[in-house]
């Protein structure tokens, strides 16, 4: 569990839950039809924006906000570089055993691939067309947030509209203008809250989540180029290293002194 989003969201939820019930009675922000208009039409006019096989996305591209599953840069440099050593040693063969204990399947892939003897052009060419169709499975996710962003405010004004008309049309019946000034002012509310509230900050959390990823894959590429081509182990370390923030280097250098020792 990402602590993070979760915190965020109970943050931002009760605080200005919370904010609406110090200003008064807090049944005054719930409207029915202003729910139906907001988030109907905003659910309406993404159904329509994307294909059904995107849209079963949703789910796990929540899920995928919520659940902390980021990469360990330190343990990946760490691993690969054993395995140069290992490669130095007894040649790109002896790391076959390797393959099957591994759980990262890029990884996997990856040394598969010049196991087997690929040409290192290709080895290249395969993996970096795998990153780029992950970064796009990954921007079609945030995509449908950012519409969301996008669609739910302009639903809270069409909202506002309908209930701007529904009082004017009234203006006689005294008792009609309440509800038609709940319905103008509650959906654009409900509409900046769907976006600013839900929608931003998952399409946030995803982007960064994806970075994190192709950062990573990156850095796989770039050692298992690396061995392929028989460097020296000192030096597929130092070309790993870039990847690292600069915390995580002095943690790696620690752990080098350390095991020196």
């Amino acid at each position: 569990m990402d602590l993070t989003t979760v915190i965020g969201y109970i943050i931002a939820w009760l605080l200005v839950i919370g904010g609406m019930a110090a200003g008064g009675n807090i049944g005054a922000y719930v409207d029915f039809p202003s729910i139906l208009i907001t988030v109907g039409g905003t659910t309406g006019a993404i159904i329509v924006s994307y294909p059904a096989d995107i849209l079963k996305t949703v789910g796990g591209a929540v899920k995928r906000a919520f659940v902390s599953n980021d990469p360990n840069l330190l343990a990946m440099v760490q691993t690969i570089v054993s395995f140069a050593e290992k490669a130095r040693r007894e040649g790109l063969l002896a790391l076959e055993g390797d393959v099957a204990e591994l759980t990262d399947e890029f990884l996997k892939k990856s040394i598969q691939l010049v196991v087997d003897g690929t040409d290192p052009e290709l080895v290249k060419a395969i993996l970096d067309t795998e990153i780029g169709i992950m970064e796009d499975r990954h921007s079609a996710n945030k995509a449908i947030f950012d519409a969301i962003a996008e669609l739910a405010p302009a639903y809270g004004m069409i909202g506002t509209l309908i209930g701007l008309i529904a009082m004017l049309g009234n203006l006689a019946d005294v008792s009609a203008l309440g509800p038609g000034m709940a319905v103008a002012l509650i959906t654009t509310m409900y509409g900046s809250m769907m976006a600013n509230m839900f929608a931003i900050p998952i399409s946030k959390k995803l982007a960064a989540r994806s970075s994190k990823e192709i950062v990573s894959m990156e850095l796989m590429v770039e050692g298992i180029l690396a061995i392929q081509a028989g460097e020296n182990p000192r030096i597929v370390e130092e070309k790993l290293k870039v990847f690292l923030p600069p915390k995580m280097r002095k943690r790696l250098e620690a752990a080098q002194q350390k095991g020196e020792e």
